[in-house]
This record gives C-alpha cells, structure tokens and sequence, in this order.
C-alpha cells in the first residue's frame, strides 16, 4: 500500500517539477538577458555571452530529454542565439536546435509549456496564441528560427500518426527580400505529450508558379489605391498567396510536396 502510494505521489508531483524546471530555465534566461543588453561590447563580454548559452543548452537539454532525429546532429544547442535585445534574430524559439551542415534541414525540439510562454512573449508580432492558429500562420515559423522572414503559401495535408496531438506542414518562402516566388520550403511541426517537434526543410520540392494567381498579383499591382508602394505589395502578396493555397491542390508538384512533407515528420521519434 505504501508503495502504491508513493507512486501516487510521485506521479502527481511530476507536471509541477516540470513546470518548475522550465521556470528555472526561464528566469536563468532572462537574467542573462538583463545583463547582456545592457553590457559594453568586448571580447570577454563575447565569451561570457558564449558560457551563457551554453549553460542554457545544458539546462534545456535536461528538460527536453534525449532527442533522436533522422540525418541531424545527436546534441542540439540552444535556439535562442543571442541574449542581447535589439540583435537580429532575438527571440527566437526556446528549444534544442538541430541542424545539418549549411542549414538545409533544421530542428527544434522543445516543450508544451516553453512554447506557450513563448507565444505569449510574441503576442505583440502578431502571434497566434492558441497553438492550432499558431502553427497555421506565417509568423510562428519566421519568428521561430533562422533571421529570415517567410511566406506561407499552402498548408500539406499530412497524415496524423496515432500518437501524436497535433501535426501541421506548410509550403512557403523564407528571405530577407522579395518573397514572391514558387515555394521550396517545408517547415512541419509535430506535438507528442509534452514535446514540441519544429522540422523546417529550406530546399525540400521544387514547385512552380501558377498563372492564375500570376494574374491575381499583377492585377492588384494595378491597382491605383493605396498609393504607398510597400501597402499595395502587401496586400498583393496576401492576395497571391491565398489564391496560391487554393490552387496549389491541382499542380502537378502538389502530390510530391505532400509526400515529402509526411518524409519529414517521419524523420521524427513519434512512434
């Protein structure tokens, strides 16, 4: 009996000491945060900042586990690249990052509760705060990793496995310019119990573009309102791209892209 207690006990424990674990690494991360944006540039700052991350891979390594990924490095790092506020590329998802050599094929692997917390600190971008949303929006996977934007172009539809809460898989562009174009980019993300799988593929498919939607962008192009250029490419892209997600179903690369987007998430430990 005292057994089965203990054992009730120690079950009932475990979501706090979790939950604990990842408030240590949160404010650890934050104080070194405080201290790095208001430090001077110099080479001992430099490696202070380098022995800081490293410390938070340690600690994020004992809270995701051991993660096996098909083709990516056994050990992952921290995704958070710099502590210091107003760099580029600060914020990014709190996790292990995995990546192949020139970045062609990368991973985070976090938790339920780090990727909440971290929705919550871009609800400003706008960010989805529900996961579902978040996971179907072209914010989450620009601010997640890399300093690239991207552009969603169409969701993949992925077959589910059985253990496994969640999964979505998007087609898109990432860049630092015009991110018009046909998309090469499969980004999946994947929830099993408490772990968060982000694998994002830079050349995964080639597509091609889609003459009705051609039409579609160059007509609001045409357009003589609004005036200011930048808006009325805005607001062309979210016109192309949404015809682009409805055509897209019909190409002849689609069923590919599909295929390879499921090759991904079965790149992963789900089973």
């Amino acid at each position: 009996m005292r057994s089965i207690v203990l054992l009730g006990l120690l079950a009932f424990a475990t979501p706090a000491h979790a939950a604990s674990s990842e408030q240590h690494y949160l404010d650890l991360r934050d104080r070194y945060i405080t201290r790095f944006s208001k430090a001077k540039e110099s080479d001992e700052t430099s490696k202070q900042h380098d022995a800081a991350l490293n410390e938070l891979t340690g600690v994020l390594r004992g809270l995701v586990g051991p993660v096996v990924i098909k083709g990516l490095p056994a050990e992952g790092k921290s995704n958070v690249d710099t502590l210091f506020k107003g760099d580029i590329g600060f914020g990014h998802l709190d996790g292990l990052a995995f990546a192949t050599e020139g970045d062609k094929q990368q991973a985070v692997v976090t938790t339920t509760t780090l990727l909440k917390h971290w929705l919550a600190e871009h609800r400003r971008d706008p960010m989805p705060q529900e996961t579902d949303a978040a996971f179907k929006s072209d914010t989450f996977y620009y601010a997640a990793i890399q300093d690239a934007a991207f552009a969603k172009y169409a969701e993949l539809p992925i077959t589910k496995p059985a253990s496994v809460s969640a999964a979505v898989a998007v087609l898109g562009v990432r860049g630092n310019g015009d991110l018009k174009g046909p998309p090469h980019e499969i980004d999946v993300v994947a929830i099993q119990g408490e772990k968060v799988y982000f694998l994002a593929a830079t050349e995964a498919i080639k597509t091609a573009e889609i003459p009705a939607c051609e039409k579609v962008w160059k007509q609001m192009m045409a357009k003589k309102v609004p005036e200011d250029a930048m808006a009325k490419e805005d607001q062309a892209m979210a016109a192309y791209t949404k015809c682009f997600a409805k055509e897209a179903p019909s190409q002849s690369w689609f069923a590919a892209a599909v295929k390879k987007a499921q090759g991904q998430l079965d790149l992963l430990p789900l089973r």
